[in-house]
C-alpha cells in the first residue's frame, strides 16, 4: 500500500464526482473502507500465480470424489 491514504474529504470529493450523495458523517467510514480495500488489493497483486492454470482449465465435473477429511 502506498504511504498516501484516502482522506475523508477526498472520499467526499470522489463520491460527489461519481454523482453519489455521501452524508458528512459517512466520509471517515468510506475513506477507511477504501483504504482497507486498497490494502487487500495490494497484497493480492503481490501473489505469484505463475504455476496456477487459468480458471477456464478447471472442470468441476471431472474432479475425483474424495471423502477423506
Amino acid at each position: 500500500m502506498t504511504a498516501v491514504e484516502l482522506t475523508p474529504p477526498e472520499a467526499a470529493r470522489w463520491a460527489a464526482r461519481a454523482g453519489l450523495v455521501l452524508p458528512a458523517e459517512r466520509h471517515a467510514a468510506v475513506a477507511a473502507v477504501a483504504n482497507h480495500i486498497h490494502g487487500v488489493v495490494a497484497v493480492l497483486r503481490e501473489l505469484d500465480f505463475a504455476d496456477v492454470p487459468p480458471a477456464a482449465a478447471y472442470r468441476a465435473g471431472q474432479e475425483p470424489h474424495d471423502a477423506t477429511v
